[in-house]
């Protein structure tokens, strides 16, 4: 039984772009040391602000990423089975930038930088590969959130200004 869930969970990986194109071996022997968090609805993966030593991928349930501001939590993106979170913490070396929310009872593979440490020595080209996925990714979220933050300042330079009338 424990073979089935490793191969779904390889499975899961290899449909993830920061994972993409890495050997089956390489992921499992990642799986082989990575954690499981289960968390019920309402509970935190993570805080923003909080030290990051670890990503996580999504196994079950719903999570939503939150963005603190003015002392208020705002949804930034909702989060679904097969989705990574956590790993723009591990490439900046800086503090969680959001908090992840258990929408749901949700479990996710947590994969700690002592894990890619290991990585490192088991393979060191795999490693970079998943580096370099993972910049990629982040690099896709940038171009993105450029091209929102340009429509939203175009949008509202069309914006005539409002006169209030007494």
């Amino acid at each position: 039984m424990e073979c089935v869930a490793q191969n779904r969970e390889v499975s899961l990986l290899q449909a993830m772009p920061i994972f993409g194109g890495m050997r089956e071996d390489t992921l499992d022997f990642l799986l082989g040391m990575a954690g499981r968090v289960c968390l019920p609805a309402g509970e935190y993966f993570y805080h923003e602000g909080d030290p990051a030593n670890s990503l996580f991928v999504l196994d079950s349930g719903k999570v939503q990423l939150l963005k603190c501001w003015q002392g208020h939590d705002f949804s930034l993106k909702p989060l679904d089975v097969g989705d990574c979170f956590g790993q723009v913490a591990l490439i900046d070396l800086q503090p969680r930038n959001t908090s992840s929310l258990a929408v749901e009872p949700s479990c996710a593979i947590e994969i700690s930088d002592i894990n890619l440490y290991q990585l490192y020595q088991y393979d060191i080209e795999q490693l970079t590969l998943l580096r370099m996925n993972m910049a990629r990714e982040v690099c896709r979220r940038l171009r993105e959130a450029d091209h929102r933050a340009f429509a939203a300042d175009v949008q509202a330079r069309k914006m005539p200004n409002l006169v209030l009338s007494g």
